[in-house]
C-alpha cells in the first residue's frame, strides 16, 4: 500500500489544480439554472476514487517503465541465470561446449558457432581487462561488448576495432580519472557492469572443429587491470547442459530485475526523468523493493499492457532488406545511429525502439554489418504468418557474398528463442552434411517433418506453435550489403 499511498499524495493536489482550471471563467446571462448545473464539473472529490487513479497510475508507470527499461531487465535476466543456475561469476567466462540447442533460451542466438559469455564488474575490483587473441589459422573471433543498457562499447576480432589483430579492451568504472596505460582500448560503459558476447567461429559441426574452436576461444582472457602483471588464469565455465532461460517474463517479476538495476548501478543522466516515475511503482535506490499484493496487481497489468503494445510494433514489421520481399532488417534505422552515438544525439532518444529490440534479441553492435549482418521473416511469400505445422522450402542462391558463413535459424514466434523439444535449430554452410544442389545453391525445409530424402537440409518445428527465421551472413562483403545477392521468400511446400 505504500506506493499506492504515495502516489494518492502525488495525484490528488494535481487532480484539484486541474479541476479548478478546467471551471467555465464565465457563464452567459441567459443560462437557466438547470443548465448550469449540467455544464458545471462535478464538486471536486464527490467522484474521485484515489485507490482507482492510484491503480491506473501504477499501470501506466509500469508500461512505460517496462519499456524503458527493457535492455537493462533482458541483461540481468541472462546475468542472473549464470549466477543462479551455473558455477560461473562475474569476471570469469561461461561457454557452451557444443553448438547451441534449445536449452539455451536465450534470444534469438545462432546454433552455429561456439558462444562464449563474460559479465564484468568493475564496482569492486577496478578497471577490468577483457583480451581478444588475434585470429590466425587456428580460429577467429567476432566479440561485441556493451553495457548494462546493452549500449555498444566496441567490437572485436575479425571485423572488430581490431581488424583481426588482438585486442585488450579496458572498462573503466564510472567517474574513472586514473590512468589508461598504453597498450589498451579503453572503454567507458558509464555502468559498474558490462557483458562481452563472443563468437568463436565454427569451420563445422564436426567433433574435431567443436573442439578447436573451443581451445581458441579459451585464449581469451578477463582479469582487473591491477593484476595484469602477473593475472591468474580466467576461469572457464561449461553450461551447455543447463537450461539457461532469460526469455521475457512478462508479469510483476519484471520489476525485481529492473530494482536490482537500479540499485546496483549508477543513474545516467539521461534517464533522470525516471526516478519519480519508478518511485511510484517502489523502486527507489537505497530502499528495499517490497511491493504490496495490490501493487503487484497493477504491475501486473502494466507489464502486460506493455507486452501487447510492444507486440504490436513487431508484428508490424521491420524495414525490408530487399523491397517487395518479407525479410526484414530487424532494427530500426532511428535507433542503430542513436545507440551506436552512445544515446547523445541531442534529440534522439529512440527509447520505444530499444525496448522493442530487446525484446527479441540481446547485444549490441557498434560496427553493425561488417562483422555480421541479420534479416528476419514471420511470413512467408504470400503474407501469411509462418504456422509450425506447414513445411516450407527456402532456396538459398549460390555464391552467397560472404567471407566466413552463412546459417538459417528458426525461432518460436512468442518467445523468440530456439524451438524447444528439436533436435537442432539451424542448417548453415558450415555444416558439411547440408546438401546443395549443383549450381551450388541450398533448399532447405522447415517444418514439423523432412520431406523424404531431404533430412539433412531440414529445420524442425513445434506444429502447435508459430516460427520466425533469421538469415545470419557472417563477414557479409560489400555485394552482399549491395544487395548484388538476393534471398527469395519462403514458400510453402504443397
Amino acid at each position: 500500500m505504500r506506493a499506492l499511498r504515495t502516489i494518492v499524495a502525488a495525484v490528488l493536489p494535481i487532480a484539484f489544480a486541474l479541476s479548478a482550471c478546467q471551471r467555465p471563467a464565465t457563464e452567459s446571462k441567459q443560462m437557466t439554472a438547470s443548465s448550469k448545473e449540467q455544464s458545471s464539473p462535478p464538486a471536486v472529490g464527490t467522484d474521485v476514487d484515489p485507490a482507482s487513479i492510484a491503480r491506473r497510475t501504477i499501470e501506466r508507470r509500469a508500461t512505460e517503465a517496462a519499456i524503458w527499461g527493457m535492455p537493462a531487465v533482458n541483461y540481468d535476466l541472462m546475468r542472473q541465470q549464470m549466477l543462479t543456475k551455473t558455477q560461473g561469476k562475474e569476471n570469469q567466462v561461461i561457454y557452451w561446449g557444443r553448438p547451441l540447442d534449445w536449452h539455451n533460451q536465450t534470444l534469438t542466438p545462432n546454433p552455429d558457432t561456439i558462444y562464449l559469455m563474460a559479465f564484468l564488474n568493475t564496482k569492486d575490483v577496478g578497471p577490468v581487462v577483457i583480451e581478444i587473441p588475434p585470429a590466425g589459422p587456428e580460429g577467429s573471433i567476432n566479440a561485441n561488448v556493451v553495457n548494462v543498457w546493452q549500449m555498444p562499447l566496441e567490437d572485436a576480432g575479425a571485423h572488430g576495432v581490431d581488424q583481426g589483430k588482438g585486442v585488450k579492451l579496458l572498462l573503466l568504472p564510472p567517474g574513472y580519472e586514473g590512468n589508461v596505460p598504453g597498450g589498451y582500448e579503453a572503454l567507458r560503459p558509464g555502468t559498474f557492469g558490462s557483458y562481452a558476447l563472443i563468437r568463436s567461429t565454427l569451420g563445422s559441426h564436426a567433433d574435431a572443429d567443436v573442439a578447436k574452436s573451443i581451445d581458441y576461444g579459451k585464449r581469451v582472457r578477463v582479469y582487473p587491470l591491477s593484476q595484469a602483471a602477473n593475472a591468474s588464469p580466467t576461469v572457464f565455465t561449461d553450461v551447455a547442459d543447463v537450461d539457461f532461460d532469460s526469455t521475457i517474463r512478462y508479469d510483476a517479476s519484471f520489476f525485481e530485475n529492473l530494482d536490482r538495476i537500479v540499485q546496483q548501478e549508477p543513474w545516467l543522466a539521461r534517464d533522470s526523468v525516471m526516478i519519480d516515475q519508478l518511485k511510484s511503482l517502489g523502486i527507489e535506490k537505497g530502499k528495499a523493493y517490497a511491493p504490496s499484493a495490490e501493487t503487484k496487481q497493477a504491475l501486473d497489468a502494466g507489464i502486460r499492457e506493455a507486452q501487447q503494445v510492444l507486440a504490436a510494433a513487431y508484428d508490424k514489421g521491420f524495414p525490408p532488406f530487399y523491397e517487395g520481399t518479407r525479410w526484414m532488417f530487424p532494427a530500426i534505422p532511428d535507433l542503430i545511429k542513436s545507440a551506436q552515438a552512445g544515446f547523445v544525439l541531442p534529440d534522439s532518444y529512440p527509447v520505444d525502439a530499444r525496448g522493442l529490440a530487446y525484446t527479441y534479441a540481446f547485444i549490441g553492435l557498434k560496427r553493425l554489418g561488417a562483422g555480421q549482418f541479420y534479416m528476419i521473416a514471420t511470413k512467408d511469400k504470400n503474407g501469411v504468418a509462418l504456422d509450425g505445422g506447414k513445411t516450407y522450402r527456402l532456396h538459398v542462391p549460390p555464391n552467397v557474398p560472404v567471407e566466413q558463413y552463412w546459417s538459417v535459424t528458426a525461432y518460436d514466434r512468442q518467445t523468440h528463442a530456439l524451438i524447444r523439444n528439436v533436435d537442432r535449430a539451424s542448417r548453415a554452410s558450415n555444416s558439411a552434411e547440408v546438401q546443395k544442389n549443383p549450381d551450388g545453391s541450398v533448399d532447405l525445409y522447415i517444418g514439423p517433418k523432412a520431406p523424404a530424402g531431404k533430412e539433412t537440409n531440414w529445420i524442425p518445428t513445434d506444429p502447435q506453435r508459430g516460427f520466425e527465421v533469421m538469415f545470419r551472413a557472417y563477414g557479409p562483403t560489400k555485394a552482399f550489403m549491395d544487395k548484388q545477392w538476393r534471398l527469395p521468400d519462403l514458400e510453402v511446400v504443397p
